[in-house]
């Protein structure tokens, strides 16, 4: 006689095999220990990014198989999951679900019998708390803690249970009131498949913004050393021929090669090196125009801060070398030809 299989169990079935065959990409998450008024409104949060469905194990299976997907891929993503759930999205890579899926994750206090997901460590600190008998509470689980300047203080760092242990009577409660809130609840990823990759939380658990620094400094660093050895590529050819055009110049100019390049900079140069010539001269010898230009570079050096030269000659000796000066002058004629 063939078993009767529930109508409820075949719709389970049908829903969960049109799910996979949409594609995208797939994940189990554990919900053990989600309240279920908290995962209503996490699933109403991830409504229109990600589909989740939760059923039973065995339920998953056959709608996998089904749908043609390796039953391997999903004992694999089983791994770690008290409670599973399956979830799809063709909207997020795998690494974006992740993130999506740790938004969710917040702490609770212990209860008799969870187990500590790590070493439970309470730190030397002024709780803040009035006196009391959280006093002698602590002290009985091993914290030590003594009244101070009106507060409750626990005086040494201690650990008052290893990775793996089972929280006892009170201590979860206790710990909640010095903020310590060590048990996880949330949509807990156990794992993603990917275009056949399976990626497990902890391959996922990347800082996106650090990484993304760490890549624009790796491609800065190849970028300098490939201008620095001079490799010719499509992103180095700007820099390079922009140097060697800057190099040509320089060599050019002290070559004294004139053309439409260089002469700018030659003419600028026999300018300032003219007007140099200029301001040593007697106002007698100089033009309207340039005693203007001579004018206008004076007010300019004349607002600049000053600063004495401890080492020019005295007064005395400046007149002296004046008086022997020639400046019979015709005018900047007589300097240049």
């Amino acid at each position: 006689m063939i078993p009767k299989v529930a109508n409820w169990k075949r719709d389970a079935v049908a829903d969960l095999k049109s799910q996979i065959s949409s594609g995208g990409v797939f994940a189990v998450i554990d919900i053990h220990g989600v309240p279920a008024d908290s995962m209503l409104g996490m699933r109403a949060e991830l409504y229109g990014k990600m589909e989740v469905s939760v059923a039973k194990k065995q339920l998953m299976r056959l709608a996998w198989r089904e749908s043609g997907q390796d039953p391997e891929d999903l004992e694999q993503l089983f791994e770690g999951a008290v409670q599973p759930a399956l979830v799809q999205t063709d909207t997020m890579t795998s690494f974006e679900l992740f993130r999506e899926l740790k938004k969710t994750e917040a702490g609770r206090a212990a209860k008799p019998g969870d187990i500590a997901p790590c070493d439970i460590i309470v730190e030397k600190q002024n709780t803040g708390m009035a006196p009391g008998p959280i006093v002698g509470e602590l002290n009985t689980v091993n914290i030590p803690a003594k009244i101070m300047g009106g507060s409750v203080h626990i005086q040494k760092t201690v650990t008052v249970l290893k990775e793996g242990e089972v929280f006892t009577d009170d201590l979860g409660l206790l710990l909640s009131k010095i903020d310590i809130n060590p048990i996880i609840t949330g949509l807990r990823l156990c794992g993603t498949l990917e275009d056949g990759v399976i990626f497990a939380p902890e391959t996922l658990d990347v800082d996106i913004e650090a990484f993304e620094q760490q890549v624009i400094g790796t491609i800065a660093g190849a970028h300098n050393l490939a201008c620095n050895i001079r490799w010719f590529t499509s992103q180095t050819m700007p820099v390079l021929l922009g140097k060697a055009s800057s190099e040509a110049l320089a060599v050019a100019m002290e070559a004294g090669i004139a053309n439409s390049k260089t002469l700018p900079f030659v003419i600028a140069k026999a300018y300032a090196s003219a007007m140099g010539v200029a301001g040593q001269l007697d106002s007698e010898a100089l033009d309207d125009e340039l005693r203007e230009q001579l004018g206008a570079a004076a007010e300019v050096a004349a607002s600049a801060p000053v600063v004495e030269d401890t080492d020019a000659p005295p007064a005395e000796d400046a007149e002296e070398d004046e008086e022997d000066e020639d400046v019979s002058f015709d005018g900047l004629g007589d300097l240049f030809g």
